[in-house]
């Protein structure tokens, strides 16, 4: 079973405040890509004397461990998630913002087969898909 976020810290020997904790637990339960000030809504629920900028001073000490990653989808906002989760990409809906999370086998394979081609080992990537809804009522 996959180490949980605070596990993680305390592995790398982190200092764990309490406010640090709710925002651990916070991103631990997170099943979308939350900013800043999502994050600190979430937490502020929690523990209402956590202050935006200890939730950004913990981001930025989690994405530096490793414990989380950053996404920037083009909307001015970085947003992060588990860097343990399990792998996906991403599909981002330009109207709303909304990102949706998709594994295809067919898409992996091709990225390794590419990589092959050139000359490489594929060790990882990331790959955003940019669109917007297709409207179904003209496609009748």
């Amino acid at each position: 079973m996959p180490q949980s976020i605070i596990e993680r810290c305390e592995a790398q020997g982190m200092r764990l405040t309490g406010q640090r904790r709710v925002i651990a637990q916070v991103l631990e339960r997170a099943d979308d890509h939350p900013d800043v000030e999502e994050l600190h809504a979430r937490a502020a629920r929690v523990d209402p004397g956590i202050s935006i900028a200890t939730v950004y001073r913990t981001v930025k000490l989690f994405e530096e461990a490793g414990i989380l990653e950053r996404h920037e989808f083009r909307d001015g906002r970085a947003r992060y998630e588990d860097a343990e989760r399990d792998h996906h990409d991403h599909l981002i809906d330009m109207n709303s913002g909304e990102v949706i999370e998709f594994v295809d086998p067919d898409i992996e394979a091709l990225q390794e087969r590419i990589a092959a081609r050139l000359g490489y080992r594929l060790m990882g990537h990331r790959l955003e898909l940019y669109g917007v809804p297709v409207d179904r009522k003209s496609r009748a």
